[in-house]
């Protein structure tokens, strides 16, 4: 089982969206029961509340469930629990690995390298715009299950 965390500063915009988006193309896909897919924050600020407004919406559009997400904040030992820590951007890489630590294993990504790029998704916090956002985090997300499937394959 290949172990996901995605992570944001306040984990009520970003990376919940990224974690049931990228839960709902994996499961699409035939995949689902291959994935642990979880969200955590970098920051106290937004802990145990729940999914922002903004994130439901989208999510609520799309029909996925989101149901019982609170925020929860980013532990060190998650280093040893994910294959993966996905950030949505590079002040979450620096924040990331201010709380793990090391990157020895190279665990640690920014989303939309999975998409080809070096950009940052959007931060809706910001922008409000968190239809731009989702199409990021679609984006990356897409690039993630594809570049897991072709590690496995390949």
């Amino acid at each position: 089982m290949v172990k996901i965390l995605f992570v944001c500063h306040g984990n009520i915009c970003r990376s919940p969206m990224a974690e049931f988006i990228f839960k709902d193309i994996a499961e699409k896909s035939g995949k689902g029961d291959k994935f642990y897919v979880a969200s955590a924050a970098t920051s106290y600020e937004e802990i145990g509340n729940p999914v922002h407004y903004g994130t439901a919406k989208i999510l609520d559009r799309l029909k996925i469930s989101y149901s019982g997400k609170r925020a929860v904040h980013l532990e060190k030992s998650d280093y040893e629990k994910y294959d993966y820590l996905v950030c949505m951007d590079s002040a979450n890489v620096r924040n990331t690995l201010r709380i793990v630590g090391d990157d020895s294993e190279k665990k640690i990504h920014k989303l939309l390298e999975f998409a080809g790029s070096d950009d940052d998704v959007a931060d809706p916090w910001y922008t409000g715009n968190f239809d731009r956002t989702y199409c990021d985090v679609l984006s990356g997300c897409k690039g993630l299950l594809r570049y897991i499937e072709e590690r496995q394959n390949g």
